[in-house]
């Protein structure tokens, strides 16, 4: 991750999950119900049990005339929504009704307490009244124009309906009728007592008037203008650069945010493209018998979030695999993450083919380790194949590029080996700080570092001493959840012994670790009676962490002293259950859709750029519209 694509990420801060429609539904009500008390005050309050009365019937009044247009929006936005082609669920309807009621209560709010303390009047109150429910139908039509990503006539038939509804009981109940003249007095006659219906409302509402509602519909249109400007020319850029709609982004975004939807794998496809990655699979059985644990690695990143693309890509391997999973990260940013779930798929039938390739033997070397400038390099051959675990601990580190996997794997190709599994152990960074986030890029010296250490460790390996193998695995689910950092596959291990030398590869389903936390558990692993020679701690990078959070690393949210027993535990069960296996590996490609080079950083950079861009102009665009609003209030 890049410092662009890590401001990107910090922009979760505002993510949250929608509420039920219900509860969105009742805090309106409750929110009309106090606005009508405000609003509507008889004066009364005071008089005991009179006074009680009369409070309810205030608040009965502010629901009437505030809660009742929520309502119908809620439960008719989506229906209206869905007809023209929309997406709006229910839940997202009723948060946006809720919404919408709050911005009108608190303008008029405003307007209000602006008239007690000025020479305003309360023609002053019923313009803000009219300015806010404008507002409400243009802040509404854009995020239906967003999430439904619906054209703007289309989307402003959804759009309108809280706004129309308030309109219509204001117009019936203020008693506007009695301004108009038409169609002779028996239809007059007919349809008054329907229509205007004064007597039935508080004496407030007779200050309005019939030029209150054509100003309403004058100001609903340059609105309603001034969101599509606002659209058109934040759109522009997303168009010319990635060929998308900022509005599809922003509709998918909101979608897997709000209600866990998969909408934007929609967008992520039109941005994807071809690439061939390597997967690479590690397996142990029991001699001519059953599999035991099985490595996937393929060179993918398991992103961007949650459960989209290949966000939760360890917990498919592991449904997927016979033995215990163990499905580290490999050497590849978010330019390789899975556009879509179906992805996947295509990564685990490769991974299959693979496995039923794979040409086994008894014989495995000691592990060695090496290190080039701020490089480390766990190894161990099986086989003419090996397995090598690559971290930067206690340096800081976060994704190591494609390019620079291939090459480091090459490198220790040349040094005598055949396959190799090359793992980004991703286990030491400091969230989200400084400027590059320890992206190893390359051309960098870190590049290179990790290039020579590959190919230290191909030299060591080639010369090292052979044995026959043993596996013992051991892992717990843990009852720590996402939200604390460990993802479903909890904690696996899985130690190999040769010659009497023992090796523990500790994998924690999560995205990275707190520094130091890395260093604390291999103290505890190789020190002390029951220790291994060589251990190594590894994250598989599950993006299912960060839902709701962008920078949730293992050891962040959880106590350190019960990871570091639970892990020691598991290293000592997984000893106990040591067993002769046979060993191999085997390598095959596969052709997936992935964002692309540099796709991702575009797309961080237009989104930063909206966000902070985009905000400022929002607020010229408010300020010209209520400068147009004036102007209209003024001349009209």
């Amino acid at each position: 991750m890049t410092a662009t694509q890590s401001d990107l990420a910090g922009l979760s801060r505002f993510i949250f999950r929608a509420p039920s429609w219900y509860a969105s539904l009742g805090f309106a009500l409750l929110l009309a119900a106090m606005a009508g008390v405000a609003a509507f005050d008889t004066g009364e309050a005071a008089r005991t049990w009179r006074g009680l009365f009369f409070l309810g019937k205030d608040a009965w009044e502010g629901i009437f005339f505030i809660g009742i247009p929520t309502i119908v929006a809620v439960f008719g936005t989506t229906g209206v929504d869905r007809f023209v082609g929309g997406k709006l669920t229910p839940n997202r309807s009723s948060l946006l009704a809720l919404v919408s009621e709050v911005i009108m209560v608190a303008i008029v709010t405003v307007a209000a307490t602006v008239s007690v303390f000025t020479p305003l009047d309360q023609r002053f109150v019923f313009d803000a009244l009219v300015v806010a429910l404008a507002s409400v139908f243009a802040f509404r039509l854009l995020v239906i124009m967003a999430v439904s990503q619906l054209s703007i006539l289309v989307a402003a038939v959804p759009a309108s309906i809280q706004t129309l509804t308030a309109a219509v009981l204001l117009f019936v109940y203020s008693g506007t009728l009695r301004f108009l003249s038409f169609g002779g007095s028996l239809l007059s006659a007919y349809l008054t007592p329907y229509l205007s219906r004064a007597d039935h409302a508080p004496a407030a509402l007779s200050g309005l008037s019939p030029d209150h509602f054509l100003l309403l519909g004058v100001m609903c249109a340059v609105y309603a203008g001034f969101v599509y400007g606002f659209v058109v020319v934040v759109d522009r850029p997303w168009r010319r650069s990635l060929g998308v709609s900022m509005l599809d982004f922003l509709g998918g975004f909101i979608g897997h945010v709000a209600e866990g939807s998969r909408e934007l794998e929609t967008f992520f496809e039109k941005l994807g493209e071809e690439a061939v990655v390597p997967v690479t699979v590690l397996s142990f059985r029991e001699p001519g018998g059953s599999e035991k644990a099985r490595f996937v690695l393929p060179m993918i990143h398991p992103g961007p979030m949650g459960e989209i693309g290949g966000g939760n890509f360890p917990e498919r391997v592991a449904r997927r695999s016979e033995g215990l999973a163990f499905p580290p990260h490999a050497t590849a940013g978010h330019d390789f993450n899975l556009v879509t779930e179906r992805e996947v798929d295509t990564i685990l039938d490769t991974a299959e083919d693979a496995y039923r390739s794979i040409e086994y033997g008894t014989e495995a070397t000691e592990s060695v380790r090496t290190e080039s400038g701020e490089a480390k390099m766990l190894g161990q051959g099986f086989g003419d194949d090996a397995v090598l675990v690559s971290t930067y601990a206690p340096g800081f580190a976060d994704d190591v590029e494609y390019a620079v996997g291939l090459s480091a794997a090459a490198e220790a190709r040349t040094r005598g080996l055949d396959d190799v599994l090359l793992v980004d152990a991703h286990n030491c960074n400091n969230g989200l700080d400084g400027p590059d986030l320890g992206h190893v890029t390359p051309g960098s010296r870190r590049s290179f570092d990790m290039i020579t250490a590959a190919g230290l460790a191909g030299e060591e390996l080639r010369e090292a001493e052979r044995g026959d193998v043993s596996l013992g695995v051991a892992w717990h689910r843990t009852e720590w959840t996402p939200m604390e950092g460990i993802g479903p596959l909890g904690i696996r291990v899985s130690v190999t012994e040769v010659n009497g030398q023992t090796t523990a590869y500790v994998l924690v389903d999560g995205n990275n670790m707190e520094p130091g936390l890395r260093d604390e558990l291999l103290s505890d692993l190789t020190e002390g009676e029951n220790a291994v020679d060589i251990a190594e701690v590894m994250t598989t990078d599950t993006h299912i962490v960060n839902t709701v959070k962008a920078d949730n690393q293992v050891g962040a949210a959880i106590d350190w002293d019960e990871l570091r027993t639970l892990v020691s535990d598991l290293v000592a069960e997984a000893r106990e259950d040591c067993e002769p296996v046979e060993a191999g590996v085997a390598v095959e490609l596969a052709e997936v859709t992935v964002f692309g080079n540099d796709r991702t950083e575009t797309l961080a950079s237009h989104a930063n750029a909206v966000v902070s861009m985009g905000g400022a102009f929002a607020a010229s665009v408010i300020l010209a519209a209520m400068a147009v609003s004036v102007l209209i209030f003024l001349f009209a």
